[in-house]
């Protein structure tokens, strides 16, 4: 994809990618620790595991597959109640700049709808023209299938935006050229290695990605 190539939708990812939620996760990520008795992380131990994928992570905590739809609902709930996370700096010009630039924008997160509103404010929110919240923390892939197909959108068509190893993964699992973010949860070294289509290093690098 050259720097002039305009998708016809943006898929983004929220936390890490537009919020900046890390220090709450890891927060709310000990204190399901103690509630269903795997292991905590240090703040060091946290990042260090940025440069791995999900299976790493599972394994630091003791968690079996098995175990994520009840911590992952559980993690979902504690973010409903919470405040919302902080938007980087940019986010809100930055989603103008596509929106006037004639691009759809889709919000994929396993966060939920209402957090993410929350965060944006209804101006901002306003931008996002498809709304695929709350799921699991497996299947993005699956998740960004069903938003293309209901918005008729090919999957050559899109370009998906995150901050993990997983996004990369799902992107490419949905046929979708995916750039990835280098303020989030994992390592901009980490994230090099997978080899996505774009590295961001400043937000106001997405749009500039689409000649905007």
């Amino acid at each position: 994809m050259t720097a002039l190539t305009r998708p016809t939708m943006l898929l983004l990812d929220f936390d890490g990618t537009l919020a900046d939620s890390r220090a709450w996760a890891l927060q709310a990520v000990n204190e399901a620790a103690q509630r269903f008795g795997f292991r905590s992380l240090s703040v060091d131990e946290a990042e260090a595991l940025r440069g791995t994928g999900t299976a790493a992570l599972l394994r630091a905590l003791g968690l079996r597959p098995w175990q994520l739809p009840r911590i992952a609902a559980h993690l979902r709930a504690a973010a409903a109640a919470a405040m919302p996370p902080p938007l980087f700096p940019g986010v809100d010009a930055v989603l103008a700049r596509l929106r006037e630039g004639g691009i759809r924008l889709a919000l994929v997160t396993s966060n939920s709808e209402a957090n993410a509103r929350r965060a944006f404010g209804a101006e901002t929110a306003a931008r996002i023209t498809d709304w695929a919240c709350d799921a699991a923390l497996m299947g993005k892939a699956a998740r960004f299938r069903a938003v293309l197909r209901q918005a008729r959108v090919p999957p050559g068509a899109a370009f998906a935006v995150g901050d993990e190893l997983r996004d990369i993964a799902a992107a490419r699992a949905a046929g979708v050229a995916v750039g990835a973010v280098s303020w989030g949860y994992a390592t901009p070294e980490a994230l090099a290695a997978e080899r996505p289509d774009a590295l961001f290093r400043a937000m106001e690098e997405i749009p500039a990605r689409f000649g905007l």
